[in-house]
């Protein structure tokens, strides 16, 4: 019931995860203090606004789970001093050594810190995708955070992962056994999921969102992303969702969030294509029921002109 009920709170506490709150603990680099969200696996919530200099870019969040034999850390971070300061709150909760890093996909908060877990000689493990996106794009991804956070960008170099897999990468360490799976096409390339089958928990990164607006990116396939949720996603009947953005949740409010979205604004910008609507207008159609959203200033009329870009082709 204590579980049940930390769930129920953390659910029901949007205002907590505002994109109008620049930075909740101010004691550290990192947006939030982590937080247990069931037994032994923890959570440091980023902003879901977009990255800035008060959030020092932690707007994704960076998850850990101690299994008794060391710690597997769940996302890089997006520096050297953010994995530093998540390495911190690690030793404040267990003396066992952090062992292993997943990344959940290839981009600048996934990545960039691994510089600082490489320098503690931690194993790094991304999707074989993720890692070349990073190889592609990671220089860009550093230049862009060091001219956001400035001297919060301090130590963090391009860092690629020391081990790369394509379907899935098995852990068994202590008492957890964890599965870090790739289902398929989704957000951006290389995206995994980290699931716990005993715990029945998804750390979902970005294949799942909920309390802010998804972005679609000019390489997210909508329709992709669609039948991966369907045919993987949404068959591993999690009772917990870690999304990569927002506080913990379940199945439901992420379906609703994000499969429930990408199939709204399809079915809108298809109905605008049968009318014979133009891309000028095509920014435009109705997304009013996710106006709530944080960052839905921000990406709506982008998302909906890339989708009008991708049906206007299938």
């Amino acid at each position: 019931m204590r579980l049940l009920s930390l769930i129920c709170a953390l659910i029901a506490g949007p205002v907590l995860a505002s994109e109008d709150i620049a930075d909740q603990y101010p004691a550290s680099m990192l947006y939030s203090k982590p937080v247990e969200v069931i037994p032994n696996v923890f959570s440091a919530i980023g902003a879901t606004a977009p990255p800035t200099y008060d959030n020092a870019g932690h707007n994704n969040n960076l998850s850990f789970i101690l299994t008794g034999d060391g710690v597997v850390v769940v996302n890089g971070g997006g520096s050297y001093l953010l994995a530093k300061a998540l390495h911190d709150e690690i030793k404040t909760v267990t003396d066992q050594p952090v062992k292993l890093v997943l990344n959940e996909n290839g981009q600048g908060h996934a990545m960039l810190g691994n510089s600082y877990w490489a320098e503690q000689g931690v194993e790094i493990v991304a999707h074989v995708d993720a890692a070349e996106e990073f190889k592609a794009h990671g220089g860009q991804d550093l230049r862009a955070t060091q001219a956001r956070v400035k001297e919060r960008a301090e130590q963090t170099k391009v860092t690629l992962p020391t081990k790369t897999f394509e379907d899935e990468y098995l852990v068994e360490m202590g008492d957890m056994q964890i599965e870090a799976r790739y289902l398929g096409p989704a957000h951006s390339p290389g995206d995994i999921v980290i699931w716990l089958p005993a715990q029945s928990l998804v750390i979902s990164g970005d294949v799942a969102f909920h309390e802010r607006m998804l972005p679609i990116f000019e390489h997210t396939m909508t329709a992709d992303w669609v039948e991966t949720w369907n045919a993987a996603f949404e068959p591993l009947g999690a009772t917990y969702v870690i999304p990569g953005h927002g506080h913990p949740t379940n199945m439901d409010q992420v379906r609703r969030y994000t499969h429930d979205y990408l199939v709204y604004l399809r079915e809108k910008i298809g109905a605008h294509l049968d009318a014979g609507g133009d891309l000028a207008d095509a920014f435009y159609v109705d997304q009013t029921p996710y106006r709530h959203l944080d960052t839905f200033e921000e990406l709506a009329t982008k998302n909906a002109g890339r989708v009008y870009e991708q049906m206007e082709f299938e």
